[in-house]
């Protein structure tokens, strides 16, 4: 089957890419730009891959060998429902649908139950970490990451395994397409109201998936938004914030210390094997690109893009260099920052010092005015707005960065990732590490 990917250089898309590569299928695919994601998906054998998507690009594809399904992201239909690739894919009556069909198609033709990562927040690290911990418990499973690891490429598909490790991202209602094996929900916050205009209908969406799924492992905190699903749920595990075992796991920051504690949970579901034993492989976790990521001593890069997760980045930037935080933020969506702004009024109130860089753009609402650096720090506290400054991706910031190192200070970037990002100058003016 020749499966055509629009949009392959997304972190979702992508490893379902080389997941459906590996399983024999000719695969193609486009994305707007360039970016060294899709030079990693050429070196793992997807050579057909157009940068522009256009119908030329497609057509001359589809002559080669005729398409049989075009996969897109929830964004390319969200952005422009005309665009060119779709329009050509109505006219030739190829078939064509978001990510989730395609991938329940695997797990159904591969016989593969489902581990689902879902939550507000943390779920590539999660995710991350289920691969990581089944792996060394010697558990077979294939998976898709939306991150780079050191451990495990993207996507894997490996022949004879029983479970499919997947983030399941509640955006555009993709988790609803699923009916796990064992769900993992990693905390309930209303995110996404271009999708969920209430934290109602929000909550419902996760109800909802709670009854699609045979087991669920979720948090105390989370009972408010859950409570009447997991009521009538047979299988449901409760985890308690405060578990004195939690305080044996060393990875640093509080947030990836309650994901890996769940991660374990839910592997005691899976496995006969000790807790201690679990805990032990857990506490090596070598940790994925973009979290918390070193790029060069002291300076640090991290998807944060909620309250709650940049809170997270926060707290483990605090444990590990105190009161000598400096924080460059750039915010993920215009359409985002309107609705977080007042969380983000205090957020920053104990970092050192802070630069508010441009919000990286996406899936934008055109009717929201461009909320610009002085924008958000005109809307902080008095606090913040006594330490921050507006900055631009230049010179100047560069030497900020390199003059805050220097004097012992720890910088961490808040920032989207993706060709134009922060991320990606970050990288090009302090190594040549890929992203």
């Amino acid at each position: 089957m020749h499966i055509f990917f629009s949009g392959i250089g997304g972190t979702a898309i992508g490893p379902l890419a080389m997941i459906a590569h590996q399983l024999g299928h000719h695969v193609s695919g486009s994305d707007k730009q360039q970016s060294r994601y899709l030079d990693y998906l050429r070196e793992h054998g997807i050579s057909n891959i157009h940068v522009g998507q256009t119908i030329e690009n497609i057509s001359s594809l589809h002559q080669k060998q005729p398409i049989d399904w075009y996969v897109y992201s929830s964004a390319v239909m969200i952005e422009n429902p005309q665009a060119p690739e779709l329009e050509f894919c109505r006219r030739q009556g190829i078939r064509m649908s978001k990510r989730d069909e395609l991938l329940n198609q695997v797990l159904q033709d591969a016989n593969l139950k489902l581990i689902a990562i879902a939550g507000t927040h943390g779920k590539t690290t999660t995710t991350a970490m289920a691969v990581w911990l089944l792996k060394q418990i010697g558990i077979p499973i294939s998976y898709s990451l939306g991150a780079k690891t050191s451990f495990s490429d993207m996507g894997e598909y490996v022949p004879g395994s029983e479970y499919f490790v997947y983030e399941c991202d509640e955006f555009d209602h993709n988790f609803l397409s699923f009916s796990p094996h064992i769900s993992l929900i990693t905390g309930i916050d209303w995110d996404h109201p271009d999708i969920y205009p209430s934290q109602q209908e929000y909550d419902a969406a996760f109800q909802q998936f709670i009854g699609q799924s045979r087991t669920v492992v979720t948090w105390q905190d989370d009972l408010p938004h859950i409570k009447s699903a997991l009521q009538n749920h047979a299988d449901s595990h409760v985890l308690d914030p405060a578990d004195k075992h939690i305080d044996k796991i060393t990875l640093p920051g509080l947030v990836n210390r309650l994901n890996a504690w769940q991660v374990i949970q839910a592997a005691r579901q899976l496995h006969q094997t000790d807790l201690e034993t679990l805990i032990d492989h857990m506490n090596r976790f070598p940790g994925l690109s973009r979290r918390f990521e070193q790029i060069t001593p002291g300076l640090y890069s991290d998807y944060a893009h909620t309250p709650p997760k940049i809170n997270g980045a926060l707290q483990q930037a605090k444990e590990l260099a105190g009161d000598r935080v400096v924080v460059v933020y750039e915010g993920l969506h215009n359409t985002r920052q309107h609705f977080i702004r007042d969380e983000l009024a205090t957020l920053f109130d104990e970092v050192k010092q802070l630069y508010v860089v441009p919000s990286y753009l996406a899936r934008e609402d055109p009717s929201l005015a461009l909320l610009s650096p002085t924008d958000l720090i005109d809307r902080m506290s008095q606090q913040t707005r006594s330490h921050a400054a507006p900055a631009q991706l230049d010179e100047s910031l560069r030497r900020h960065i390199e003059q805050h190192l220097q004097s012992g200070d720890s910088v961490v970037c808040i920032t989207a990732g993706g060709g134009g990002s922060l991320d990606e100058w970050l990288r090009a003016q302090f190594t040549d590490a890929p992203s």
